[in-house]
């Protein structure tokens, strides 16, 4: 298969933002203070078995209990980035397509394999919101997040299904559906979806960016085909811990809470947003972030970096231009002194 270049940069990501910099971190899609406490006291327990290699069996049970789906259909990886790379190298598929804009990973690692990428970009005038009719039908393999980053639009789950279709896997990213009250909209648990592959990543609710720990669930025949192109033991022994803890029941619970607590302190920065006329928000924001263009966007930008906040630029997922920003939800306190200096960043740059 062909490849080809993109001006796009499918490799930029919100770390980049704030590496070797001194500034309030809006860019980075991390829930702040975490691990909590008692999830990195898990973890450094974990420690002492490190001299044996990593058993990886009761982190998958954990994960299927949680979801209530046999063990077979659960693929533990080495973060969600693992599992994209995986997707593009063992599977056989001739025409992918990826639903823009969305997380770059995914095109980025398909293409690495070797594959000509379709992509079908959503437009802000529809609210970033997917039309299944408009997938074609020649896609074998079509890839979704949900909700979708950095859009923060959670797609109905009725509509996701409707992408189904024997030949075709329908991967869904729903890497921070934990962060939606209840997940009303998940595709985690079902069954009756042919082709269906989900995966998650403990990195956003839980704070383990750095532990690198994911997981896969699809058809049997599917993890059986990713597990043989994953190296021997790909889970450290500590993330399996940081794993097995965050199924547990009190875990859940927390995250749940997290995820209410979010939705309010979400609405607090969308309506000091909606305060400012150089701003348009994609209101329909249920993830960990919002979307955001904002007049003379790459300027304010660096405007905002100089008054001590990193905003993700927009510009380097397909779809969006220089115009557009993500920013995380953060607590109230942080909300209101980044307001202060997007107002100020605003009257710097001007008309």
């Amino acid at each position: 298969m062909r490849t080809h270049t993109d001006a796009h940069d499918l490799r930029h990501h919100g770390d980049a933002e704030v590496r070797d910099a001194d500034l309030t971190d809006l860019a980075v899609n991390v829930r702040a203070g975490t691990p909590p406490a008692w999830l990195r006291e898990r973890i450094a327990g974990s420690l002492a078995g490190v001299a044996a290699y990593p058993d990886g069996r009761a982190a998958r049970a954990a994960i299927a209990r949680r979801h209530g789906l046999p063990v077979e259909r659960v693929l533990l990886t080495a973060g969600a980035a693992e599992a994209f790379v995986l997707l593009a190298r063992a599977l056989t598929v001739r025409h992918p397509l990826v639903v823009h804009p969305q997380f770059t990973e995914p095109e980025a690692a398909l293409r690495d394999a070797g594959h000509e990428v379709a992509r079908l970009l959503l437009r802000e005038e529809n609210g970033f919101r997917l039309d299944p009719a408009a997938v074609p039908d020649a896609a074998d393999l079509v890839m979704i997040g949900n909700p979708t980053n950095p859009t923060s639009v959670l797609h109905p789950a009725a509509d996701l299904a409707e992408l189904a279709r024997p030949g075709r896997l329908l991967v869904v990213d729903e890497a921070f559906m934990d962060a939606v009250p209840d997940e009303p909209e998940a595709l985690a648990a079902r069954t009756d979806v042919p082709g269906l592959v989900v995966l998650r990543s403990l990195t956003k609710t839980w704070g383990l960016a750095g532990l690198r720990i994911g997981y896969v669930l699809a058809e049997p025949e599917t993890v059986e085909a990713l597990e043989r192109a994953q190296p021997l033991w790909p889970v450290s022994t500590p993330a399996l811990a940081a794993a097995e803890a965050c199924m547990e029941p009190a875990a859940l619970k927390e995250a749940e809470q997290a995820a209410h607590l979010l939705a309010t302190e979400r609405a607090h920065l969308l309506a000091g947003l909606a305060e400012f006329e150089e701003v348009r928000v994609v209101a329909a924001a249920e993830a960990t972030f919002v979307l955001v263009h904002v007049r003379r966007g790459a300027e304010v930008r660096e405007r905002l970096r100089g008054l001590g906040f990193a905003a993700r630029r927009g510009d380097t997922f397909p779809g969006l231009g220089p115009g557009w920003l993500r920013l995380a939800v953060r607590d109230r306190v942080t909300t209101n002194r980044f307001l202060q200096a997007l107002d100020q960043a605003l009257a710097m740059v001007g008309d």
